[in-house]
């Protein structure tokens, strides 16, 4: 995983679908090397971040799509409006926590934009099904390129006459079948209900866009962190996150973008401790397992000793 910014020529763009712009990036110093699943982090106008699933593309240009988002912090609309073809950006990555697990089939269920970092499985895959959602045929991007896949593509436009119920869609899930799901929150909450209701919730494998909005989540005190390599202890005071008190007091070099729990890039190692996981990147596996948290979002009971 790159953790530097390297600079990219924007090669091309062009419109997808309504509000949806393709980028074609090419790396001026290395060539970029991916997996399906795999998105940038593009520095925008004002010198933050914005994380892009990468769509397409081979190690001499990647390809993202870019949905502007009304309202939104303003990335969006600065790669719609302001940059252009020939400009050059700064990108970190590729990074991938979405990545294509070995299975004999798979559901790819994408809402809107998130049909994004699908489009690549779908290419790498053998035995799927895709449930693409949107609001509209013309907001629903690529639909060209998977018309191809004949019948294993369903488009599920929310103007539709009849759309079957997310229920009834999952209700014949196969064994053995893994369920890769992006979009908006309230489909990708969806699609978790349905399947921890049949007692599948760990063939579930998600990526969010934005953090679901947490409902009378109930607060946590202030625990203490532990860094193994120099054994430094350090309070973290209820309503201040992990991430601050190591960055802020004990220097730690720890990247951060969405500070949400759902890019993965904070994931830090736990040696001991009873982590309390917040974040939308863990599977429910690998949070009971506790040996590794996103220090943005998750807390601990007690002592917490970390790989720092």
């Amino acid at each position: 995983m790159d953790e530097t910014f390297s600079p990219y020529l924007v090669r091309g763009m062009r419109i997808a679908a309504d509000e949806v712009m393709l980028v074609e990036l090419e790396p001026l110093e290395a060539a970029a090397v991916w997996e399906p699943g795999a998105h940038l982090d593009v520095m925008v106008g004002d010198g933050t971040t914005r994380q892009f699933s990468i769509c397409g593309g081979d190690s001499g240009s990647l390809t993202v799509a870019v949905r502007r988002e009304t309202p939104g912090k303003g990335g969006s609309a600065w790669i719609h409006d302001m940059l252009r073809p020939g400009w050059t950006v700064q990108v970190r990555g590729p990074r991938n926590h979405f990545v294509l697990e070995d299975s004999d089939r798979y559901l790819f269920v994408a809402g809107g934009i998130g049909i994004t970092p699908l489009l690549p499985m779908l290419e790498k895959a053998t035995d799927w099904e895709l449930l693409y959602f949107g609001r509209t045929l013309s907001a629903m991007p690529f639909r060209d390129r998977l018309a191809g896949y004949g019948n294993q593509v369903r488009l599920l436009p929310a103007d539709a006459p009849e759309r079957p119920l997310l229920a009834d869609l999952l209700g014949s899930l196969a064994d053995r079948t893994l369920v890769y799901t992006c979009g908006p929150a309230r489909l990708m909450d969806g699609v978790r209900e349905v399947l921890e209701a049949q007692g599948r919730g760990d063939d579930l494998r998600s990526e969010y866009f934005s953090a679901p909005v947490a409902a009378g989540e109930a607060e946590t005190g202030a625990f203490t962190v532990r860094l193994a390599t120099s054994g430094q202890e350090l309070k973290v005071d209820a309503g201040r996150s992990l991430l601050d008190v190591l960055t802020d007091e004990a220097g730690a070099d720890i990247l951060r973008d969405c500070e949400e729990g759902i890019c993965g890039t904070c994931e830090t190692r736990v040696v001991s401790g009873t982590v309390e996981h917040r974040d939308y990147v863990l599977t429910k596996t690998e949070k009971e397992a506790g040996d590794c948290l996103m220090v943005c979002v998750s807390r601990a009971s007690g002592l917490l000793v970390l790989d720092l």
